[in-house]
């Protein structure tokens, strides 16, 4: 998709459609927020901050709620377009996420002069993070960089009870993979967040 430009198509109706969604659970009084991934061609070659802001007001949905995920590559192939991208997108009220941290070849420098909300470690490092002494120091490393710059931290891929336990441990501040749940339908979704 990404290669035949089909997922600008994609990228749109997922937008739209997880806007729609999240306007259906907080009817249903369910208070949560979603993620969207973007993926390169749609970062560069959509109007995507003019696509947010008609999927916002086409669902009524509060921005706050909403952030979308870019990668770090994603961001370092362009820097300059994507930093003003990125300002635009945050000034809607959404929040920023840096997607797979930690494999790109990004420099730490950059990541202060970026407007995101937050960073996401990539699996690879949770693999073998209980015992890996070198996974835990960057982990370790990331979390406290992050924090220090005002950044969240979130942890991709985790499956064990060992690898959250070292996540609580570096204060990690939240986590997803299959620890949590396997994907699930939006119903199902909305009968575990039911209050």
């Amino acid at each position: 998709a990404e290669e035949t430009g089909l997922i600008l198509q994609i990228g749109e109706w997922v937008l739209f459609e997880a806007c729609e969604q999240v306007a259906r659970w907080r009817a249903a009084g369910i208070d949560t927020r979603v993620a969207i991934n973007i993926s390169a061609r749609q970062f560069y070659e959509s109007d995507l901050v003019g696509l947010v802001s008609s999927a916002l007001a086409k669902s009524a949905v509060d921005p706050s709620v909403l952030t979308l995920e870019v990668t770090e590559s994603l961001i370092m192939n362009h820097l300059e377009e994507a930093e003003s991208t990125l300002q635009r997108l945050r000034k809607l009220g959404l929040k920023i996420s840096i997607d797979d941290f930690g494999t790109g070849y990004s420099s730490l420098s950059y990541l202060k002069r970026l407007s995101v909300d937050e960073v996401k470690i990539d699996r690879s490092f949770l693999l073998d993070v209980s015992r890996s002494r070198e996974d835990q120091a960057l982990i370790s490393a990331v979390t406290y960089l992050a924090h220090t710059l005002k950044y969240s931290v979130c942890a991709e891929g985790v499956e064990e009870e060992a690898q959250l336990k070292f996540l609580k441990r570096v204060k990690c501040d939240h986590y997803q993979g299959y620890l949590c749940s396997r994907p699930v339908s939006p119903d199902e979704i909305a009968a575990r967040l039911k209050p």
